[in-house]
């Protein structure tokens, strides 16, 4: 199973105030190519990529205080790393932290991409020698993302991470083809301002064997964490291309996780967990043309209270009687941009809702991003009558 590692990084977020995320709930095609799944259209992928940097660099807005900014799986040409972490490291603000997943490469590219930033991926660099020399793995393609983050003094830090369980198109009998399982996840932990986060990719969220599972080995890091530091998992972000987002495996483990039915998890009870997934569009090859992407969704313990809405662009729900509070998104091509809860238990006396959404984007006619209007974001509340503001 995987090894969790802390990595200590100089990231200030403003005392008192929240952190403020873009979730990039985008298209992709990807097609296989000599047995791994590659961007079927790089340039115009990169180009959309592209849109959305420049979009953060300039800041428009309230987007100048952006400190988190997540794409989904897979939907880098790999032959753009180098562009999209120079453009980050250019023109990104300080204190930000930009998380995109990249199309298949081999193993052998994967362990040179380590060798590049060996000083932060040390670890993951020593676990890919190690399973390079126990066999003929060379050519295993590994699904990979990239955890960009520029610190306060503006030192760009790369991380790397290998997924650790394959989707059902990347499942092979041919073990050349098959998928290389990562055995590294990465808990960064911020100073001076405290704050913990994980990012995972897809299944990883949800895979187990017959005597453990990744999610059980997060809930111990965390509550280790907590006994030893009284510090918390803060936030865990999953990056998907999943066409069964709201499948019964992932409503499971987000039972298990906050529903503390086996033990006390104080470790993670007030994490945020966020799920960046590819939008309507999307197409894979092995997977059905109807299959639905889409549905990011941004889930937290049932002790925060959250608004019942619902509208066309997102809605509130407890995903089906789970402990939680749920805010779901919709299938569209779309980029939401909200706040991060800033206090784990809020008084009961306050009005303050503890998530909020601050902007939802679009592409216009000339397929550029523009903010949706007041008119476009029209919502209906999902009051009950008998209990007028009723929140979740």
């Amino acid at each position: 199973m995987v090894r969790i590692v802390e990595k200590e990084i100089n990231v200030a977020f403003s005392p008192g105030h929240h952190q403020h995320c873009l979730i990039c709930q985008i298209p992709s095609s990807l097609q296989r190519r000599n047995g791994i799944y590659k961007v079927a259209e790089p340039e115009r992928q990169w180009g959309e990529v592209r849109k959305i940097l420049d979009l953060v660099a300039k800041g428009k807005g309230n987007l100048k205080k952006l400190q988190f900014l997540f794409l989904p799986e897979s939907i880098l040409p790999a032959a753009e790393i180098d562009s999209a972490l120079k453009l980050i490291d250019q023109r990104f603000r300080s204190n930000t932290v930009t998380v995109f997943g990249v199309e298949h490469i081999r193993l052998t590219e994967f362990r040179r991409l380590l060798q590049c930033y060996a000083e932060d991926n040390a670890e993951l660099l020593a676990s890919v020698i190690e399973d390079m020399e126990a066999g003929d793995v060379d050519e295993v393609p590994v699904n990979w993302c990239v955890i960009a983050v520029k610190e306060n003094d503006g030192r760009l830090r790369v991380f790397l991470e290998a997924k650790s369980h394959p989707f059902v198109g990347e499942e092979n009998l041919d073990y050349q083809h098959d998928l290389y399982r990562g055995k590294i996840f990465w808990l960064f932990r911020c100073h001076p301002t405290c704050f913990n986060f994980m990012a995972l990719i897809c299944l990883d969220y949800i895979y187990r064997d017959l005597y453990q599972s990744n999610i059980s080995t997060i809930i111990d890091k965390a509550n280790q964490l907590f006994f030893e530091t009284r510090q918390r998992l803060d936030l865990l972000a999953i990056i998907e291309c999943n066409p069964k987002p709201e499948h019964q495996a992932f409503r499971d483990v987000i039972n298990g996780f906050y529903g503390e039915y086996l033990g006390y998890t104080p470790g993670v009870r007030d994490a945020s967990t966020l799920f960046c997934n590819v939008a309507s569009g999307t197409r894979c090859e092995g997977i059905d043309t109807n299959t639905e992407f889409g549905h990011s969704a941004v889930i937290l313990h049932e002790s925060h209270r959250v608004e019942r809405v619902s509208s066309p662009e997102f809605a509130t729900d407890d995903f089906e009687g789970l402990p939680v509070c749920r805010l779901r998104f919709s299938t569209q091509v779309r980029l939401f941009y909200f706040n991060l809860p800033l206090f784990h238990e809020l008084d009961p006396r306050t009005t303050r809702m503890p998530l909020k959404i601050h902007s939802i984007y679009r592409l216009d006619q000339e397929d550029r991003w523009v903010r949706l209007n007041s008119d476009e974001l029209v919502m209906a509340t999902g009051e009950d009558p008998d209990e007028p503001g009723k929140t979740l």
